[in-house]
């Protein structure tokens, strides 16, 4: 890319190297935020001295790097760049090869982890500074002067949907700087890697192991792995894993059945998520977003829904109609690999390997 030292130089000075500039073997520029690792008992209430999984790959603590803007495509590659329309109308296996098609010496492109965003959620939640954003047509809920720059054609009741990539204020971001991750909160669903919900069992990637390239994601992938009340990867169906049943009116973290027949999408505020009586839940699963380190806690009324029946992947933040329950605590597994619609996008993932 003509003139890419100048433009490396540029965003890393104007940020004091907080984020930076990756080609691909096309020699094409994504603007990165590079995301240091962090504790959880820096960032998760009552969190012991470990790293949080989302920046251990393989094994290895790593610093990982996280598109600072939702992605676009171009030639089946995904870029972070400001102030385009990020794309949307795109499954999962999809969103997940544009970004594995991009090649970078020395390193390795993915969706971002899901257990790399709940790392940031739980960031910003302890700094005070949980991203607003396009959670209402074009602008925020709570801050109507808050809006974003409308790039797609309004819908049927001439209102904004979404919005360009980093359009909207400095409070849109991750960190309430320049130099934070954009648009985390609303404007498009974004998938996420590493982590679903089968038949109501949660399984994951373990840490964000699926940065690795050659880590399959697919349906029938061994790689999958449960994870039981010690907080413990163990083999899908064996005893004892975390699950979500819907009872009481709620979703609740369970180690026995699902009772839930799966017919219909269930739906709870983040903080009233219950755990079965005498469970005693794992740090890993407070770590993971699975049940909240604060019960009863602000988190932003941000909601979780899923379906209990078949395999469902996460999507994460909300889109640009969800108001008050779109945010970084928001997470979605109600919906296939498979589906595709103009609400859901994706953020690209960096790490050296």
């Amino acid at each position: 890319m003509a003139n890419f030292d100048d433009m490396k130089l540029a965003v890393e000075a104007l940020t004091g190297g907080k984020n930076t500039v990756i080609l691909d073997d096309m020699d094409m520029p994504s603007i990165m935020v590079r995301w240091e690792k962090q504790k959880n008992n820096a960032i998760l209430s009552g969190g012991s001295d470990v790293v949080h999984p989302g920046s251990i790959v393989n094994g290895v603590e790593k610093t990982m790097y996280v598109g600072k803007y939702l992605s676009i495509v171009v030639n089946d590659r995904a870029y972070s760049l400001p102030f385009q329309d990020p794309k949307a109308t795109i499954n999962f296996d999809n969103a997940l090869a544009a970004c594995r098609n991009k090649k970078t010496d020395g390193g390795a492109w993915c969706l971002v982890p899901y257990a790399l965003w709940c790392e940031i959620a739980l960031w910003s939640r302890k700094n005070g500074t949980m991203p607003r954003g396009n959670n209402n047509y074009g602008k925020d809920h709570s801050y109507a002067h808050e809006v974003g720059t409308p790039s797609m054609a309004l819908d049927s009741s001439n209102r904004v949907q979404r919005t360009a990539t980093g359009s909207g204020p400095a409070t849109w971001n991750h960190n309430w700087l320049p130099d934070g991750i954009a648009d985390m909160n609303g404007n498009v669903w974004e998938w996420c890697a590493g982590m679903r919900l089968q038949d109501g069992e949660f399984q994951f990637i373990p840490n964000a192991n699926c940065m690795d390239p050659e880590i399959s994601m697919g349906a029938s992938s061994t790689y999958w792995k449960a994870l039981n009340a010690s907080g413990e990867y163990v083999d899908p169906g064996s005893s004892g894993t975390l699950k979500y049943d819907y009872l009481s009116s709620k979703l609740t973290l369970i180690t026995g059945s699902v009772t839930d027949d799966g017919s219909a999408g269930r739906s709870t505020g983040y903080n009233a998520i219950a755990a079965a009586s005498g469970l005693t839940v794992p740090e890993m699963a407070k770590a993971l977003l699975l049940y909240p380190d604060e019960p009863g806690g602000d988190y932003g009324g941000d909601n979780h829904y899923a379906a209990l029946a078949g395999e469902r992947l996460p999507i994460c933040g909300g889109a640009w109609y969800n108001t008050l329950g779109a945010g970084v605590f928001n997470v979605g597994l109600s919906g296939a690999r498979s589906y595709a619609g103009g609400d859901r996008g994706f953020r690209s993932a960096f790490c050296e390997l």
